[in-house]
């Protein structure tokens, strides 16, 4: 059966089509018409942004305590290598000067010939040098290559011990900013995300006033720390923050942030009693007598999570009084909910 030839009507309606199809194309591809928009990306809804705020500030004081217990380190690291290299330079001194008694010994023994120290004391206005000289003489005779070789081997024990005190001291430094520059990514992460949220703490809200603690049976330092510690509510958080003297400058997002971060509170308020705690977590932990949930009382040190990322001070009824994290100030809190890890009293 053959196929009807298109009619000039069909042809020209065929023309109309791919031209309208050809234009169309051309007027998007340059912009002039837009393609039709994608399906846009669902906002997170306020639960989801609640987790992921939460889970950015645990990681944040996680960082927060690493670099707290990095800069211990290289207080540590630092002090070993000026020692390392004092002692270094005290040996090298020490061989110096004995090589240059031994320098001039030989020098005098080759001149004057061999003296009898016998007719040397008997003649000498000054008796007590020529004894001296004579058995500085007859040591070096019998011991000078011993002693000149174990000044050597002190010496080359101090050096390598100040090489290596530098070396760790510049390996702690390293890990120190590398530490440093991970706190600066995730505090932009976090604030992003506080933004959003619209729940981003301004630093100095009122935390409410100090509760009257009772001292369950704690020490009166214990509670004059409590009451130290008290003393700072409303205070800002800031990574690094805090010293003996009280809050100060933090480091990296805290640095423009006059305040504490946990453990820097903590040391403030034993401070005030005469007692010296490391600002670190892990230091803290170890400053003094462990004891078990159920023996809290007022004044004791509670640390939370397996690495002890988090600590606060005790002051009864299930609470404590912490500096949780930036963004928010020194407050008081249940311990409930938190992974406790373990008590330390100090006083």
């Amino acid at each position: 059966m053959q196929r009807r030839a298109a009619g000039p009507r069909t042809s020209a309606r065929r023309r109309i089509i791919a031209t309208t199809a050809w234009t169309a194309s051309i007027m998007i591809s340059v912009g002039l018409v837009a393609p039709a928009p994608a399906e846009a990306k669902p906002r997170p809804t306020r639960k989801e942004l609640t987790a992921q705020q939460k889970k950015l500030a645990d990681e944040a004081e996680k960082l927060s305590e690493q670099y707290n217990g990095l800069r211990e380190r290289l207080k540590q690291a630092q002090h070993a290598a000026i020692v390392a290299k004092r002692t270094s330079e005290q040996q090298k001194r020490t061989l110096d000067e004995g090589r240059s008694r031994m320098a001039k010994m030989a020098a005098e023994t080759y001149k004057n010939g061999p003296v009898d120290p016998t007719v040397s004391f008997a003649s000498s206005a000054d008796p007590q040098a020529v004894l001296d000289r004579s058995a500085t003489l007859s040591y070096f005779a019998k011991q000078d290559n011993s002693r000149v070789t174990q000044l050597l081997q002190m010496m080359q024990g101090a050096e390598r011990a100040r090489k290596a005190a530098e070396a760790r001291a510049k390996q702690v430094r390293e890990l120190t900013e590398e530490a440093k520059k991970k706190r600066r990514e995730l505090q932009v992460k976090l604030k992003k995300v506080q933004r959003q949220l619209g729940t981003y703490a301004t630093p100095g809200a009122n935390p409410g006033s100090a509760p009257n603690v009772a001292s369950g049976g704690a020490s009166a330092k214990a509670m004059r720390a409590v009451q130290a510690a008290l003393s700072q509510l409303g205070v800002p958080y800031s990574w690094g923050g805090g010293d003996a003297s009280g809050p100060t400058y933090g480091t990296a997002q805290g640095a423009n942030i006059r305040g504490f971060d946990c453990s820097g509170l903590t040391l403030y308020a034993y401070a005030q009693v005469g007692i010296t705690l490391g600002h670190y977590t892990g230091s803290q932990y170890n400053a003094g007598t462990h004891v078990s949930m159920s023996q809290l009382k007022p004044g004791d040190l509670v640390f939370f999570h397996s690495d002890l990322h988090h600590m606060g001070m005790y002051i009864g009824n299930g609470k404590m009084v912490h500096a949780p994290q930036t963004g928010d100030v020194v407050k008081i809190a249940p311990m409930a909910g938190r992974p406790f890890a373990g008590g330390v009293r100090v006083a």
